[in-house]
Parts: structure tokens; sequence; C-alpha cells
């Protein structure tokens, strides 16, 4: 019977984090369990680790992507490398080694690589007696997800499906569910009504600009390089916890006309991101797994620009196969680009229709939904 469920996470970024709290947040929707609980992983590791894990990888995202992306693909070899990474990963990880074996709970559900290997190894030696199900928040399967012992692998597309497959994951420990969303991505919200409820221009073709949950990214020159574009459009600039970001963004939309272009309202951190998706039209950005999940959820249409080499890169051309994406390659090149796509409405109305298509909103209770049923018939 499923009384306890320990969620893990890691603040690498807020992907990791935003579909733990769908999890947790379904799990108590159930209403029959004892205890959720949800921990970020790194509070439990050294200081050195913690910083490399977070900041430091934060950082090389901004000025070096090209470093990231190297070592995505270098260690993106099925099996290759988990001795050598195990062993850093246990040097580092005591703490958390010793809160798994204290508490015991029934279900650990992973959302990043770094506890799923951990909890494996504690499961390989027998000190462990939980089971583990883990949750792949990108489309592609990085080998770091891999690990030999686990109960059901959640995986974002059919393509996923047949990777895990291919290199020996049995089917039966499979479930193609979507990536974990706020449940709230799945309530129906009015389009006008949200522009109006967020004061935004009811008519104007409405984007959404997605500096990730902690405002990083170069947003000024990408707003910048849309002031050429024909089209009437408003950007919504989400900044996330960056503060400066939104007041520096701030004091440039004062000096905009009513009657320009391109109106900008920068937004600082929200919990409302479901309701400025529900009234945009486009996302421009960055393809994470998280918010390429919500906004696929909302049947929003998508602009690639500067994708992060490795994770991101291969996200971008899921989209893009599957007809809901553009993607500019140079910032001079987009507002072109942007107003091409505007010129062909019927086209536009394709890839949101397709966008809605391929959205998972209720993947956090699919896969609630899949863990309960796995425990019932152990």
């Amino acid at each position: 019977m499923l009384k306890r469920v320990l969620i893990l996470s890691a603040s690498a970024g807020a992907g990791h984090i935003r579909a733990a709290e769908a999890l947790e947040k379904a799990f108590n929707e159930l209403g029959t369990l004892e205890e959720v609980r949800h921990l970020d992983v790194l509070n439990y590791t050294n200081k050195l680790f913690r910083h490399f894990y977070s900041k430091a990888y934060i950082d090389l995202v901004n000025k070096m992507p090209e470093v990231p992306g190297w070592m995505y693909d270098k260690l993106d070899k099925p099996w290759k490398n988990e001795r050598r990474r195990l062993a850093l990963d246990k040097l580092n990880t005591r703490p958390l080694v010793k809160l798994l074996r204290e508490y015991q709970p029934d279900m650990i559900v992973c959302t990043h690589f770094l506890p799923a290997e951990i909890v494996s190894w504690l499961k390989a030696k027998e000190r462990l007696k939980s089971r583990q199900v883990v949750i792949v928040t990108d489309f592609d399967v990085h080998a770091m997800w891999l690990v030999h012992h686990y109960e059901q692998y959640f995986v974002a597309i059919d393509e996923a499906r047949a990777y895990l497959e291919a290199i020996g994951i049995p089917a039966d420990k499979i479930t193609v569910s979507g990536i974990p969303i706020d449940p709230v991505f799945a309530q129906t919200k009015d389009k006008i009504e949200m522009r109006k409820k967020h004061q935004l221009d009811l008519e104007r073709t409405t984007i959404l600009l997605s500096a990730g949950g902690f405002g990083v990214g170069s947003v000024e020159p990408l707003i910048a390089a849309l002031k050429p574009v024909q089209y009437p459009i408003q950007v919504v600039a989400i900044c996330g916890r960056n503060e400066d970001l939104r007041k520096r963004l701030a004091r440039s939309a004062a000096k905009t006309k009513s009657d320009e272009k391109v109106l900008l309202r920068p937004v600082g951190y929200t919990q409302e991101m479901d309701e400025y998706m529900s009234a945009a039209d486009l996302v421009l950005g960055k393809p994470g797994g998280l918010t390429t999940s919500e906004a696929l959820a909302k049947g929003l249409a998508f602009i690639i620009v500067n994708p992060i080499p490795g994770q991101e890169e291969r996200n971008s051309d899921h989209l893009l196969e599957a007809g809901v994406a553009i993607r500019s390659n140079n910032l001079p090149t987009l507002s072109y680009k942007l107003d091409r796509l505007l010129g062909n409405p019927q086209l536009l109305k394709r890839m949101q229709a397709q966008s809605q298509q391929l959205g998972r909103p209720n993947a956090a209770r699919a896969i609630v939904e899949r863990i309960t049923t796995l425990v019932r018939s152990a």
C-alpha cells in the first residue's frame, strides 16, 4: 500500500523543481497518502558540489553555452561513464544517503538524474527498500538518466520510449506520459478574458517571452531584434526572479508609445504562467522541457532562438519535426521570420492546433495514477 511518497528534484535550473511541484500537487489531490515530501537534493550535498550544480551551471549556460553542450554530447554514451559518475556523486551526497536510509519511503519519485542514480545504488546494495520511478524532464533521454534499479520510467514522447527499448529497457517499464506540469494548465481559460485580467491589448498578436525561472538569458537583444516587425505585437516578458531585468524592461516600456508596432509588458516572478500562456499566441525563447510542455498544453506556437546546446537543441528538433515551431538562428532575421509567420495566419493556426494536439496537460495526474497502479499490482 502506498502511504509515504518522497519526490526528489534538484535546483539546477527551474524545470526539475517545477515538475516535482506538479507531482506533489497531483499526489496530494489523491487524499489517500499519509505524507508527500518534496526535497531539493542539492540541499543534502556539500557546498562546492551544490555550487557546481546550480550557479556554476547557469553561469556556463549564459557565458559559454558551448561548454555544457560539449559535455552533454560527450557524456551521452549509455552505461559508459556510470561508475566514475556514481563515485563522484556518492562522495558528495552523503547527507542525502543518510536521509534516504533513515526515512525509507514507500515510493521515491525522481525528476532529476542525480538522486535517481543514488537511489539505484542504495537499492543494489540492499540498503534501501523503497521503490523508485524516474521522470525524464526533457524530450530526449540522456545517458545520465539511465539507472539499473527502478520500477518505471516516465518519458515525454514515443521516440523516447523507442530509444529506451532499443538500449534494453523492458517495454513494460516505460510509460509515455508527457512531462509533468502543474494541473492548472489543464484548465481552459478564455484568451480575451485573460488579456483583460492582465491589462493586455485585446487585439494584438501576443508573444510570451520567457527568460526562465531564474531570469537568465539575453532578453534585451531579443526584444531589440523584434523592433523592425511589420505587424503589431505585444511582448509579455517573464523575467522570473531577475528583478533588475524587470526594472530595466519597465523603464524601456515606459518610453514606448501606444501606437508603436511593438509593445512591451515586463512581468516579474509569477505563479500565473498558465494565465499568461492562455492570453498568448506564441512563445519566444529557449525550449526547456517544462516551459515547452506548458506551452504545448496551451496550444502555443514556438519561435525558437538560441537554444542551449545539448538538451534544448534536441527539444528544438522535436518541435520543428512536429510542425509547431520556427527557428531563428540569427537575431537580425528574427523580425523577418516572425513577419513571414504572421503574414500566413492559416499556417499559424495549424501550428497552434498541432501544438494543442501534442500537449499533455494532465501528465502529472497520469503519472500519479500509473504509480498507484504499479503499487497495487506489485
